[in-house]
């Protein structure tokens, strides 16, 4: 007996006098099936008066679950875009290790003998990263020198019984030898995968990739300059912090027992960043916007904590979202591909055409701009004004999903160029448009 009809989705209800006994049922068949062993949580809600039974299964730390008469390698499944699908090796090896509580950066890398040079090499390049990120020269002068003892704190580097092992961290982050472990951007011809313009393969130590890969980006957009207070400001038609977290999670966060790279591309319409490995832990999309975060590869994590490339944990998605809403451009779109995750950050100067703008034009002035010389967002503004000339700055944030900051950013330009004024007072006035 169902709860809710599966074809019609109607609340159908169960016995109330053997609701318990289905209960009781659906624990022990969930206990016979699955290893290690799932404690569900299972209760009775009333609905429209009829009794529903709402099973909840989170997250657990014993992965992988599987089916226990196929067995861990065939009767391990994972969810993929609403379908679900049998674990291949790599997913398998993954969930293996979140089971184990390990992870692949801070295992001992076999096939490799430790190396004093550039065990100094990375010492050297984590200080000098260190520095650069200081805000003042006394606290320049307060940075110590990265030793050795720092790495093996780290987990960069294993020490046992006095012999120094590198770790698969240590690997990544010197010679880096692992054939997918780069980034691969490429700048395409309209909006598919289809025509390249310009393909880069970045390799070597994952710090070196990712600059490398964020020289790319922004070699490839627009580069825009106003002039305020007479002072020429240039600025990317992107928040280059976006761009930068957006790969810098891609690397820190994949899932290097999948054999892919992770990848950058750049669309007349967006920038597209491409991780191996879906969201570690049990994450889903909605968490990671609030702040969760959950970290797969832990040495490098810590690594790039003390580089300054990671700021704090659970705040790069955050930092992205409100950098594109300062801009007044739309929200990152963040999409689970397969056993893939993916960030897509849209260009505000795209319009349709397919001809391109020079990097170093300005969108203002490109020809993706509207021909009364509006961006996108003020050209929205300008028809929810048309629709409601009452409608206030917080319900225009809501509906173009914008800070209201980037609202008022908007109107101000509208109001400078005579376009938009307001009449009345704040609370009870009124938009009036001139044309």
């Amino acid at each position: 007996m169902t709860s809710i009809d599966d074809e019609t989705h109607e609340i159908v209800g169960v016995d109330k006098d053997g609701v318990f006994k289905i209960i009781d049922n659906i624990t022990n068949t969930i206990s016979d099936m699955c290893r290690p062993q799932i404690f569900p949580n299972i209760g009775v809600n009333t609905i429209d008066g009829k009794s529903v039974i709402v099973i909840n299964i989170y997250p657990g730390a014993n992965r992988p679950y599987y089916i226990k008469s196929l067995g861990k390698e065939t009767g391990t499944y994972i969810r993929v875009s609403g379908t679900s699908r049998p674990a291949d090796e790599a997913v398998l090896k993954d969930l293996e290790l979140q089971g184990t509580h390990r992870s692949f950066d801070e295992m001992v890398c076999v096939e490799h003998k430790y190396d004093a040079g550039k065990a100094e090499q990375l010492c050297g390049a984590i200080k000098r990263y260190m520095v650069e990120a200081a805000k003042s020269n006394s606290e320049k002068e307060k940075i110590k020198d990265v030793t050795i003892q720092n790495l093996i704190n780290w987990g960069v580097v294993r020490n046992m019984d006095g012999t120094l092992l590198p770790t698969n961290a240590f690997v990544l982050l010197t010679d880096n030898v692992f054939p997918f472990a780069k980034i691969q951007c490429a700048l395409f011809k309209g909006t598919e995968r289809v025509v390249f313009i310009d393909k880069r393969d970045f390799e070597g130590p994952l710090y070196e990739q990712i600059e490398e890969a964020y020289d790319f980006v922004l070699k490839h957009i627009n580069l825009g300059a106003e002039i305020k207070d007479l002072v020429r400001n240039e600025a990317y038609e992107l928040p280059t912090e976006a761009i930068r977290e957006a790969i810098v999670n891609a690397v820190t966060h994949r899932n290097f027992l999948d054999r892919a790279c992770v990848q950058v591309a750049v669309y007349d319409d967006r920038v597209e960043v491409t991780s191996p490995g879906m969201l570690y832990g049990g994450l889903t999309i909605e968490q990671i916007k609030e702040g969760g975060s959950k970290i797969r590869n832990r040495c490098i994590a810590e690594v790039f904590s003390r580089m300054r490339i990671i700021e704090s944990w659970g705040t790069g998605i955050k930092r992205m979202f409100s950098s594109c809403r300062e801009y007044g451009i739309r929200d990152p779109e963040l999409l689970e591909i397969g056993d893939s995750f993916r960030v897509n950050l849209y260009r505000p100067s795209y319009s349709g055409n397919e001809a391109q703008s020079s990097p170093k034009s300005s969108p203002k002035s490109s020809p993706k701009s509207s021909p009364n010389g509006l961006n996108a967002t003020q050209q929205k503004i300008m028809q929810m004004i048309r629709k409601n000339s009452r409608i206030t700055q917080a319900e225009m944030a809501e509906i173009i999903r914008i800070s209201r900051r980037a609202v008022q950013k908007n109107i101000k330009e509208l109001a400078d160029q005579g376009i938009v004024v307001h009449e009345g007072s704040t609370r009870n006035g009124y938009w009036k448009i001139k044309e």
